[in-house]
C-alpha cells in the first residue's frame, strides 16, 4: 500500500509539473489577464448594474480556458508517452497499468485546479476592488468548476486512448460544448420531431455528458442564491460517477493496449 501512495504521489507530481512546464498556460494566463480585468472592473455606458453581463462574460471566458486546459491535458496524458516509448520504463519500476492510469489523471486535474484556481482569484480580485463581495454561490460555483474540470480531463483521457490526440479534442470539445449550452433543453427538442430522431436525442440526453449541471453562472452574476445542499451532493455525486465510469473505460482500454 505503501508503495502504490509512493507511485501516485510521483505520477501526480509529474503530470503536474508536464502542465506548468508548457507555454500554452502561461500564454492562457495572460490572455485572462488581459481580458478579464477589463470585463469584471468595467461599467458599460455608465450603469453600474449593467457591469454584471459582462461579469457573466468574464465567467464564460473562464470556462472556455479551463476547458481548454483540462481536455488538452487530458489528451496529453498518454498519446507521447506512446509516441516517444516512454511508457516501458515507466510500467518496469515496477508499476502496474491501473496505477499509473489513476496517478496521471490526479496529477492532470490537480494541474488543471490549479490554473482555474488563478482564473478565480482573478475575477474575484477584480469583483473586490470594484466593491463585490464574497458569497455563497460563488464558492458553490467554484466548487461545481472544479467538479467539471475534472470530469472533463476523464472524457478526454478516455479519448486519447480511442482516436488520435486532434481527433480526440475536436471530439471532447464538441460534446462537452455542446451540452454546456444545449444540454437542458434537449428533451423539449425530443418532443418536437419525430421517431428515429427523438430516439437518439433521448439516447444522447441520457448518455451524455451533462456538463450543464454544474453551470452556476447565473446564479452568481444575478444574485440568485445558491442552491440546496441536497442539489448540490447530487451534481457532485453525478459528476463522480460519470468521471469514474470513464476511468474505468479507460483503465479497460489500457489494460487491452499493446505496450
Amino acid at each position: 500500500m505503501k508503495m502504490f501512495i509512493r507511485q501516485l504521489k510521483s505520477l501526480v507530481r509529474l503530470s503536474f509539473v508536464e502542465l506548468w512546464r508548457r507555454n500554452d498556460i502561461f500564454a492562457l494566463l495572460i490572455l485572462a489577464l488581459a481580458l478579464l480585468v477589463p470585463l469584471s472592473m468595467a461599467s458599460p455606458f455608465g450603469a453600474s448594474g449593467a457591469s454584471r453581463y459582462l461579469d457573466e462574460v468574464a465567467l464564460l471566458l473562464i470556462w472556455g480556458f479551463s476547458l481548454f486546459i483540462a481536455l488538452g491535458t487530458g489528451a496529453r496524458l498518454f498519446p507521447p508517452e506512446f509516441e516517444s516509448r516512454t511508457i516501458y520504463p515507466l510500467l518496469s519500476k515496477p508499476i502496474s497499468r491501473g496505477a499509473l492510469l489513476v496517478g496521471k489523471y490526479l496529477g492532470a486535474v490537480a494541474a488543471s485546479w490549479s490554473a482555474l484556481a488563478l482564473f478565480y482569484l482573478l475575477f474575484v480580485g477584480c469583483a473586490l476592488l470594484r466593491g463585490g463581495a464574497l458569497s455563497v454561490e460563488l464558492v458553490q460555483g467554484f466548487v461545481f468548476h472544479a467538479a467539471f474540470v475534472a470530469f472533463a480531463v476523464a472524457v478526454a483521457l478516455v479519448g486519447s486512448l480511442l482516436v488520435t490526440p486532434s481527433a480526440n479534442l475536436t471530439l471532447s470539445a464538441t460534446a462537452l460544448t455542446a451540452m454546456f449550452f444545449f444540454g437542458r433543453r434537449l428533451p423539449d427538442y425530443a418532443e418536437t420531431v419525430s421517431a428515429p430522431l427523438s430516439w437518439l436525442v433521448k439516447v444522447a440526453y441520457a448518455i451524455g455528458p451533462h456538463v450543464e449541471f454544474f453551470d452556476m453562472r447565473q446564479r452568481l452574476i444575478h444574485g440568485w442564491g445558491g442552491v440546496d445542499a441536497v442539489v448540490m451532493v447530487a451534481v457532485l455525486a453525478y459528476g463522480a460517477v460519470y468521471t469514474g465510469a470513464c476511468l474505468a473505460v479507460a483503465g479497460l482500454l489500457l489494460k487491452r493496449k499493446r505496450v
